[in-house]
C-alpha cells in the first residue's frame, strides 16, 4: 500500500533506504528550493569497495555557498574526481552479477561535464529509475516547502550522520549478495546502486519491501 505525498531532496546516487520510501510513496517530490547544506547526500554516495564502504564526493564551486539554493550549486572540475570515481565504481562492481549490463548507460556521467549539480543529480535519478523499471515523472517544488503533516519529509532524515535504524516508518534493510560479502559480510543502506548491479531487476522488489510501517 502506497503512503502518503512524500519529499526528498536531490541527493547523488541516493541510498538505499531514499529509494525504499520513494517506490512506497504516493507521490514523490523533490525540493530543489532549500539552501544548500554541505556533508549530506546532495553530494556523496555510498559504496561497497575491497577495503570496504567508502563515500564518494562531488565537488562543488565554494565561495557563495552561504544560503545558496540547491538548484544554484555549482559543481567544480578542479580535480578529476569523474575519473576517480568511475575506477572506484569499476573496481567495486565490475565482477558484480548485473555491472556489464549496465556499464553504457552509467558510464558517460563520468565523462561528460554538467554545470549544476541539480542538473547532474536528476539526470542520474532518471538513470535509476529507469535501471530499476519505475516509470515515474520528476515532480520539482516550485518553492520552498514547509513541514507539514500531510507530506512525510525525508529531507534532513535521510543523512549521513542519522541511523537508518531510526527511520519511521520503518525502512527494513533486507539483505542481498554483495561483491564484498564473503570478507565484510552484508553491508546495508549503500547507494541504490550497490543493490542494482548485484540484483538487477530484483532490486525494485527489494526497494518495495523494505518499508514495513
Amino acid at each position: 500500500m502506497k503512503s502518503k505525498k512524500s519529499i526528498f531532496a536531490l541527493n547523488y546516487l541516493p541510498s538505499i533506504q531514499y529509494f525504499a520510501h520513494w517506490v512506497n510513496a504516493g507521490e514523490s517530490i523533490v525540493e530543489i528550493h532549500d539552501n544548500y547544506l554541505k556533508r549530506t547526500y546532495r553530494n556523496r554516495c555510498d559504496i561497497l569497495a575491497a577495503n570496504g564502504a567508502i563515500s564518494l564526493t562531488v565537488p562543488v564551486i565554494k565561495g557563495k555557498m552561504l544560503k545558496t539554493p540547491t538548484k544554484n550549486v555549482e559543481i567544480s572540475y578542479d580535480t578529476k574526481w569523474q575519473a576517480l570515481h568511475w575506477r572506484s565504481i569499476v573496481s567495486a562492481y565490475s565482477s558484480s552479477p548485473f555491472f556489464e549490463y549496465y556499464l553504457d548507460d552509467f558510464k558517460p556521467f563520468y565523462e561528460k561535464k554538467f554545470r549544476f549539480l541539480l542538473d547532474y543529480n536528476t539526470e542520474l535519478m532518471r538513470l535509476v529509475l529507469d535501471a530499476l523499471d519505475y516509470s515515474v515523472e520528476l515532480n520539482f517544488t516550485e518553492e520552498y516547502m514547509d513541514a507539514n503533516s500531510d507530506i512525510a519529509d525525508y529531507r534532513e532524515l535521510i543523512h549521513p550522520k542519522k541511523d537508518f535504524k531510526t527511520d519511521d516508518p520503518a525502512f527494513n534493510s533486507i539483505s542481498y549478495r554483495q561483491v564484498f560479502s564473503d570478507k565484510y559480510g552484508f553491508t546495508p543502506n549503500l547507494s541504490v546502486i550497490d543493490l542494482i548491479f548485484n540484483k538487477g531487476p530484483e532490486a525494485l522488489d527489494i526497494l518495495e519491501d523494505s518499508i514495513t510501517g
